[in-house]
């Protein structure tokens, strides 16, 4: 049976890696899975820790591990099918192969190279020794550069780039770039705020709560310095946002101007020619292919793109576009993030910043000698200020062809403010902390385009941190998992949204006890609320509306049509689905996996925020928003961390780990967490190594 299984496996463990010649060897790494499942890493050295990551992520998603790859090397259509296409042609178009493949040697490290190499090594070892869980062989064996084209594929879609190729593509370029957030909070004080003299933290960012770009839980511990407890996505090298033992941070997306459309002057009779400073220059004509399964058959679909000196150029019905972006000019946010993790204080972590690897994110970060610091991060471009850099920019002049970017110190930046706390929810990084001790607003804001605006999570929390001139961390939790809109219920895509709950019942017969319920509603957003349900639906239907008329912009106002249009739609689906409109939240929306169906409070926009669908039951089932939330206290003896996930630890089914932390999610309660490996071996429900 032995030499029958080998016979078996015999064209997989072709892929084994390097540990199969001594290089890495399995039996140094040690997985210890705590009683919720979540994976502590330990080994000697970092690039053993992250051989061991991958093997845990691979054990607790492959499938989601594996698409992200799929996608970085335009093979998701192959497995998804004609729906994935386009994703497999876009993320061609943002040229990752040449990217990577030009910076690679030069721009990563010895040392980030063998962090590379682990990773690589443990995914390919998993896939040879479970072949059945492989979605596309070709797929395997993954290689470092695979993993830092993954980085930027991620980096892209966070700084907008596939939203510029949407409007390229569709013919609405002029429109707003933005789109509704499903946001992030993060919020930190310091003694100058804390009842004990304590810093704390709160790392609450919305993601989608499973799939692409969800969060994964892991702690990584070495012998080498890395101890660090925290979320990553599945593919993942790096903890994204976390805490080690001297220090944390959190992100938020900002939305400063990443990518600038051009227009191209093109010859009137050769196609291919463009003007640029009197000149005519060839576009390089390129083609990005993929396969797309259609039943058991696999259609080659292929699709022209050009290069220009801007970037990226497409011929369209409109016009021939570039889009030059801030996401493909770097390879080094996988190495930025691992140099954060290690870091072991407030110098150590702003040095790892200045590498400016990380294209976009806001940051609030705390630690351990009571800094609290927030930061708009990005590569922003040195723009020309004599163009409106808001519209799409004359392609014929290297005028408007930027090639620098703005350094670390020249981003909006607060550390340690006399108020004693440092915010953002996705808002504008003017406003991080109390008033007068803000970031000014640079010269040059319009050539950066920072956000300007508020919005209700924003205003909320700011509300809420300064009506206590001391906050206990009590009150620090009951803050994060707020379920209140404002009294203004503040929206910067419709700003009127508070009129909703205005209405004159008398005026409207057919929606009497719909705008009665409104009227009465107290803005809250937790399981009970009726007025919630109603209010919620509305917004959907309002906002999905907008959205499809490219409405989504800040300072929007909504029409009188439009708001009753949306009551009606919400009143409607009540009806229809409950019989009446009576419908407390937990029972329209619900956070569902498997077997497990249960109430959830939340709603867009609010602190604690949840994004629903529609499902075929009538309910609204939890999407995105609130998903892998740490808080973090700094004491005297060490961070004392808890945390909990949407769901669990793995995302397949069949383990109890799948489901098991959805009771704690939807009551807002965490479970505790250690940075201390003597503890953790001590109290783990398994414990073994990667093979």
């Amino acid at each position: 049976m032995k030499h029958l299984l080998l016979f078996l496996l015999a064209p997989y463990l072709l892929l084994l890696p390097q540990w199969m010649m001594g290089q890495i060897d399995p039996d140094k790494i040690t997985i210890a899975r705590d009683s919720y499942g979540v994976p502590h890493i330990y080994a000697q050295t970092d690039a053993e820790v992250t051989y061991g990551l991958a093997w845990a992520t691979a054990e607790d998603d492959f499938k989601t591990m594996q698409e992200q790859l799929l996608a970085v090397r335009g093979k998701l259509a192959e497995v998804q099918g004609k729906a994935a296409a386009p994703i497999d042609i876009v993320v061609q178009y943002m040229e990752l192969d040449a990217l990577v493949d030009s910076k690679f040697e030069k721009d990563v490290s010895p040392e980030f190279k063998k962090i590379l190499e682990g990773y690589v090594a443990g995914a390919n070892a998993y896939a040879a020794l479970h072949p059945d869980e492989v979605l596309l062989k070709s797929l395997f064996p993954l290689t470092s550069k695979d993993i830092l084209k993954g980085y930027a594929m991620g980096l892209a879609l966070m700084t907008g780039t596939d939203g510029h190729l949407n409007k390229i593509l569709n013919g609405k370029i002029t429109a707003y770039e933005g789109q509704l957030p499903r946001g992030s909070n993060a919020f930190a004080i310091n003694s100058q705020k804390s009842s004990n003299g304590e810093t704390f933290l709160a790392i609450n960012s919305h993601q989608p709560l499973e799939g692409l770009y969800s969060w994964y839980e892991a702690h990584l511990i070495s012998e080498e310095g890395l101890n660090i407890l925290g979320a990553t996505f599945p593919g993942g090298i790096t903890i994204f946002h976390g805490v080690n033992e001297h220090l944390g941070w959190a992100h938020t997306i900002n939305g400063p101007d990443f990518g600038d459309v051009y227009r191209l002057v093109m010859h009137p009779s050769k196609p291919n020619l463009y003007k640029l400073d009197g000149e005519w220059l060839e576009l390089e004509e390129l083609k990005a292919k993929t396969k797309v399964k259609i039943g058991p058959l696999k259609l080659a679909v292929s699709r022209k793109y050009y290069k220009s000196k801007y970037g990226l150029t497409l011929k369209t019905d409109a016009g021939v576009y570039a889009l030059r972006f801030v996401a493909n000019q770097d390879i080094r946010s996988g190495e930025q993030w691992y140099r954060m993790s290690k870091a072991r204080n407030f110098q150590e972590f702003k040095a790892a910043l200045a590498m400016q690897g990380i294209a976009n994110t806001n940051i609030v970060y705390a630690d351990d000698k009571d800094n609290i610091f927030f930061i708009s991060n990005g590569r922003i471009p040195v723009r020309n200020p004599a163009y409106d850099w808001s519209q799409v920019l004359p392609g014929d002049t290297s005028a408007t062809l930027w090639t620098d970017t703005y350094p670390l110190d020249s981003l909006p930046q607060v550390l340690n403010p006399p108020s004693g706390f440092v915010i953002n929810t996705n808002h504008s990084p003017y406003n991080a902390t109390a008033k007068g001790q803000n970031p000014e607003l640079p010269a040059r804001q319009w050539t950066m385009g920072f956000r300007t605006h508020e919005n209700n999570r924003s205003l909320r929390l700011r509300e809420l941190i300064e009506e206590s001139e001391r906050i206990d961390y009590e009150r620090f939790k009951e803050i994060k998992y707020d379920l209140f809109y404002t009294d203004t219920i503040y929206d910067p895509f419709a700003v009127n949204l508070h009129d909703l709950t205005t209405f004159d019942s008398d005026d409207y017969p057919d929606l009497k006890e719909t705008i009665m319920l409104l009227n009465e509603w107290n803005h809250s957003t937790d399981t009970s609320s009726v007025g919630a349900s109603l209010f919620i639906l509305a917004v959907r239907d309002i906002f999905r509306k907008l959205g499809k008329e490219d409405r989504r912009k800040p300072g929007n106002r909504l029409n009188k049509e439009e708001m009753l249009a949306g009551l009606r739609h919400a009143q409607e689906h009540l009806m229809t689905y409950f019989g009446t409109v009576r419908v407390p939240l937990g029972t329209l929306q619900r956070h569902r996996r498997g077997e497990v169906d249960l109430g959830l409070g939340g709603g867009p926009n609010v602190l604690a925020a949840m994004y629903s669908d529609k499902a075929e039951d009538g309910r609204i089932v939890s999407q995105a928003g609130d998903s892998y939330i740490e808080l973090v206290r700094f004491t005297k003896d060490g961070p004392v961390i808890e945390t909990v996930n949407a769901y669990g630890a793995s995302a397949k089914l069949e383990s109890p780990h799948a489901t098991d932390q959805m009771q704690l999610f939807v009551q807002q309660k965490t479970k505790p967490m250690t940075l201390d490996w003597q503890q953790i071996k001590k109290e783990a429900r398994r414990i073994y190594h990667p093979k």
